[in-house]
């Protein structure tokens, strides 16, 4: 790699690098987030809605004891980086210079949708990342024929695992290799069953833990499919994924996979690598994921569509760099539609307006939930306080609150230092897993959205009283619009017993 290489793959580092930290100033939590946070303080060889690895760097995170957005994603942003910098490496890999580089980076800049999956800490950002990087020890693999990248391969390909189950996507890509003969006989050369083996090993305490909770994956995935996934049409989602990574990547996207499949000028290892790819989008369509699934697959293909540009279209029309530079500096403006780069004003001023209006419960939603959660959940922790400071002074002494929904019980945990509230519990997705045990309080204080009604809560305490509702005007669904709180009194059962009744409705 030269070093004008080097020089731009820095540059585009540092602009998105800028873009992201310029997010996070006008950025809240998210609620997905703040289950993830959750998780550091749980450690575990498994959670209910995902593997194990997102906890792990919650934990270094929570180290901090600080409610800053930035210290929160600072692994997220490490993880852009990182996947600029395995770009360029992908590409100079696959036989491009500084201009397929510099193209490659552009696609992934001006993506909204990229750039947006790649802002919170969420395992997709980390997902991506794992991906790209077993991506570039595969190609090294189908390139070379060395067993040492299969080495490589074997440990990113099981930590993406551990990080999201979108991984096995990859693996059945790769299952397409088998149709080469060359790559048949190197995985035999290189004794490939070994790498089967250690592979299963690493893989091994989440798949137990897995067993042993009765696969709850495997749980929230039917549940996926059942609120979800079987209502998607393939052209809500080959049409959403086409502005997710902006119309002029998209069109991009299509002569470069066309050539890379069937073009005689392309270099050898370039077929078996399509395939692969195309075998994940075939599965993955198969199995009807959002536009987002895509993601990490797309990242795989940009590299061929800088190369492609560079390779097979300049070199006989040099001046094509220019208009698509221009149009390419273009596509920039589709940036906001997935970073919250502006000002809360700027965005409802200048971009909210261009947007199809969604309205709901007679509210109208905001796309970008970020621009509205800080204001959110600071007046969520007031109010919760104002209720808890109402309570006589020995029911606020083993008081705890319920969070009905796991971000709001993820919102109490990080906040209630600052906002001096008892501890959250809670039934919904992985906050199961550690709910309380042995006798409940007296009191409880019990907080939910308008998709449950105080009805939710009569079953468990002998009185229900509401004292508090909060509005969010723009909440990403219309069950969300209200936020009512109550105050509970006189448990009917203990927590043991209570968790025994939430057994089967964890994903509720």
């Amino acid at each position: 790699m030269d070093k004008s290489t080097k020089i731009i793959i820095f540059i585009f580092c540092l602009f998105k690098l800028t873009l992201h930290i310029i997010a996070d100033i006008h950025s809240g939590f998210q609620g997905d987030e703040l289950l993830h946070i959750a998780t550091g303080n749980h450690l575990a060889f498994g959670y209910m809605e995902f593997p194990p690895v997102i906890a792990v760097l919650a934990f270094f995170q929570n180290l901090f004891h600080v409610q800053s957005i930035f210290v929160h994603h600072i692994f997220s942003h490490l993880a852009m980086l990182l996947i600029v910098i395995y770009l360029g490496k992908i590409v100079f890999e696959l036989g491009g210079g500084s201009v397929a580089t510099a193209i490659t980076l552009s696609c992934l800049l001006i993506s909204p949708g990229l750039g947006g999956s790649q802002q919170s800490f969420q395992p997709v950002v980390f997902s991506q990342f794992f991906w790209l990087i077993s991506f570039y020890q595969l190609v090294r693999f189908v390139k070379y024929k060395d067993r040492r990248y299969l080495w490589y391969l074997t440990v990113f390909i099981s930590v993406a695992f551990l990080t999201k189950y979108d991984a096995l996507f990859f693996l059945v890509g790769s299952l397409g290799l088998l149709l080469f003969r060359n790559i048949r006989k190197a995985l035999i050369a290189a004794k490939y069953w070994q790498f089967i083996v250690v592979s299963l090993l690493i893989l091994l305490p989440n798949m137990v833990w897995q067993y042993v909770h009765d696969f709850p994956a495997l749980h929230m995935f039917d549940r996926l499919y059942l609120t979800q996934l079987d209502d998607l049409t393939f052209t809500e989602v080959v049409s959403g994924l086409f502005l997710d990574i902006n119309p002029i990547t998209s069109i991009m996207l299509l002569p470069t996979f066309i050539f890379i499949l069937g073009g005689q000028k392309m270099k050898h290892h370039y077929r078996p690598l399509a395939t692969s790819i195309l075998f994940s989008v075939l599965f993955l369509a198969y199995s009807k994921g959002k536009a987002y699934y895509f993601f990490p697959i797309v990242l795989t293909l940009l590299p061929f569509v800088g190369v492609f540009f560079e390779r097979i279209i300049m070199p006989q029309r040099r001046w094509l760099l220019y208009p698509l530079g221009f149009i390419l500096l273009l596509g920039t403006m589709l940036i906001p539609f997935g970073l919250p780069i502006y000002s809360y004003a700027h965005y409802i001023d200048t971009i909210h307006k261009y947007l199809p209006k969604n309205v709901k419960n007679g509210k109208e939603v905001l796309p970008m939930q970020e621009y509205i959660t800080k204001q959110k959940w600071e007046s969520t922790m007031q109010e919760l306080r104002s209720v808890y400071d109402s309570l006589p002074a020995n029911e606020q002494s083993n008081c705890l609150i319920w969070g009905k929904h796991y971000s709001q019980a993820g919102a109490i945990e990080l906040m209630k230092s600052t906002y001096r509230l008892p501890n959250a519990f809670c039934y919904h997705g992985s906050f199961y897993s550690w709910a309380p045990f042995g006798q409940m309080p007296k009191t409880v204080i019990a907080i939910c959205y308008n998709d449950t009604s105080e009805d939710f809560f009569y079953p468990f305490f002998e009185e229900i009283i509401p004292v508090k509702k909060l509005y969010s005007p723009y909440a990403s669904n219309e069950g969300w619009v209200l936020q009512t709180i109550y105050i509970c009194k006189k448990p009917k059962q203990n927590f043991d017993k209570l968790k025994d009744l939430f057994a089967t409705r964890i994903f509720e």
